[in-house]
């Protein structure tokens, strides 16, 4: 079994250069999602790689009829494969330096996008990771000797941020994008659970911080600190879910394959 992989979304940032690495570094179908300009999206990615691997799939993080369409869009366009590799990494933020700058309305769209989109994205797609019964994936080569992806279980990823851990929490601010990336460690340890019981050793999900990622999303913030460019973000990612193991699952791994405590 090949499998394939998923990007949501992959217009720009770390997910389109997630969505180009798995193109460009794998031969395994590419199902990637934008919430508008499919066209242009498909072009951008497929640049100088012209592959027919890759789709994409219009999703809004604020419909769910659109999550539950791209499911079925991924079991008719792949009846006999399961999900291999998803990476899933909505993502809004809008800044509260104080308690005083809160807008109800502001907070309410970073909770809808960066923890309701997760958690229905998780129950829309989890029916297409491999069971206890399913053959394990073999390891995906797109060469002679060269190993593109080794793991033999899916990895179902979840995009947290270490402003989200509480324990490192040491700088305050940013209320409601830290309280909704919180939210998504809790996410990706409570459906991991649930995937030992209905996966076994098929499949397992983490949650995952990227670093600091020069991206139009972090623009306000840099100057004066060390930051990846989001291609190199996105190769670390994929060699770090790659060499978890099903034991791993349900934590926070970042980009150098280091555990975010909660």
């Amino acid at each position: 079994m090949a499998g394939y992989c998923l990007v949501c979304p992959a217009s720009r940032g770390i997910g389109f250069s997630l969505a180009r690495h798995l193109l460009q570094h794998t031969k395994l179908p590419v199902v990637a999602t934008a919430r508008k300009n499919l066209a242009e999206t498909r072009e951008r990615l497929n640049r100088g790689i012209d592959s027919e691997r890759l789709s994409v799939v219009q999703v809004d993080m604020k419909d769910e009829s659109s999550i539950s369409a791209l499911a079925t869009h991924l079991r008719k366009r792949f009846p006999e494969e399961h999900l291999r590799l998803a990476f899933t990494l909505p993502g809004i933020l809008h800044v509260e330096k104080s308690p005083s700058q809160i807008d109800s309305a502001a907070a309410l769209e970073t909770f809808t996008v960066n923890t309701l989109g997760p958690l229905l994205l998780l129950k829309h797609l989890t029916p297409l990771l491999p069971t206890k019964g399913a053959e394990p994936f073999a390891p995906h080569t797109i060469q002679k000797g060269v190993v593109a992806l080794s793991s033999p279980h899916a990895v179902y990823s979840m995009m947290a941020a270490r402003v989200g851990s509480i324990s490192d929490n040491r700088l305050g601010g940013w209320y409601s994008y830290r309280a909704s990336k919180a939210a998504v460690f809790q996410l990706a340890k409570t459906l991991d659970l649930y995937l030992k019981t209905r996966s076994g050793d098929r499949a397992m999900a983490v949650a995952l911080h990227p670093g600091t990622v020069r991206t139009d999303f972090t623009r306000e913030y840099w100057g004066g600190r060390e930051m990846l460019d989001a291609d190199e973000a996105a190769r670390r990612l994929v060699e770090v879910v790659d060499r978890l193991g099903v034991g791993d699952g349900g934590k926070c791994w970042d980009w150098r394959g280091e555990e975010v405590l909660p």
